[in-house]
């Protein structure tokens, strides 16, 4: 299992009514979020992030959610690679 340690960027999540913005943390900060968005990231092994669930309070649709912000980041060598460039040139 691959342990993350926090996201490449901001992500936003939606499934039904509910709406997860999920943000990238510092070191040593774990995981701030409630409820559902807390589990389902604890879950995944990440272990810094900034989590928020907004419009719905249901538990189910907000880890559904959590899960559709999580499969939308994309990491530094695949956007490197649709763009055609080294990924050195993403730091500039």
């Amino acid at each position: 299992m691959t342990k993350y340690l926090t996201f490449p960027g901001r992500s936003e999540g939606d499934f039904g009514a509910a709406k997860v913005m999920l943000r990238p943390a510092s070191p040593g900060t774990g995981v701030i979020a409630g409820g559902a968005v807390r589990i389902v990231l604890e879950m995944a092994g990440v272990e810094n992030a900034l989590g928020k669930q907004l419009r719905s309070k249901n538990a189910l649709n907000n880890a559904r959610a959590t899960v559709v912000a999580v499969q939308k980041m994309r990491q530094f060598r695949d956007a490197a690679r649709e763009r055609g460039s080294p990924m050195e040139e993403l730091w500039k």
